[in-house]
């Protein structure tokens, strides 16, 4: 039985290790300037903007996002296919050692389905952002109105500001 002890704290410690070495891995990822896209009333659907820095000296990934705000949260990017402007889901947006990925309109940024309310300028939206190692950053977007996107505009650009 006296050798129980030691090997509880052991498993104590390591695992308190785990769970900070995870945080310190979360907190080399700054995120900057998020917002979220006021909607009319009955527009089912919204999208978050933010810039994304990371200090670390690895390269990390976004590889979700998780809102009570909708049903469902997703990384999306903006594309050119067939002279067409369209929106595609993405598995992962990589985010470079020691670099900057900004999500804008027209490019990368996190959609959300399926709103549970209108979202109006004034409200803020809770989002959660999923690392490549499973870590979580905790974000307040502030909601606010945004021009609609001239896509003409847009066809000069490939819409990954800050790769």
């Amino acid at each position: 039985m006296m050798h129980s002890r030691p090997v509880a704290r052991f498993a104590i410690l390591l695992l308190a290790s785990w769970l900070l070495s995870g945080a310190a891995r979360a907190a080399d990822i700054r995120v900057e300037g998020a917002y979220a896209r006021a909607v009319p009333p009955g527009q089912p659907n919204s999208a978050v903007f933010m810039a994304l820095t990371n200090g670390g000296d690895a390269d990390r990934a976004l590889v979700a996002a998780e809102s009570d705000a909708a049903a469902t949260a997703e990384l999306h990017t903006h594309i050119m296919a067939e002279d067409m402007m369209q929106m595609r889901r993405v598995k992962r947006i990589e985010l470079p050692a020691g670099e900057r990925v900004v999500l804008q309109p027209g490019g990368l940024h996190v959609m959300l389905i399926g709103l549970g309310e209108q979202l109006a300028p004034g409200m803020e939206v809770a989002l959660r952002l999923v690392l490549d190692d499973g870590s979580r950053i905790a974000v307040s977007a502030p909601v606010r109105r945004i021009d609609p996107i001239d896509m003409r505009k847009m066809q000069g650009g490939d819409g990954h500001a800050g790769h």
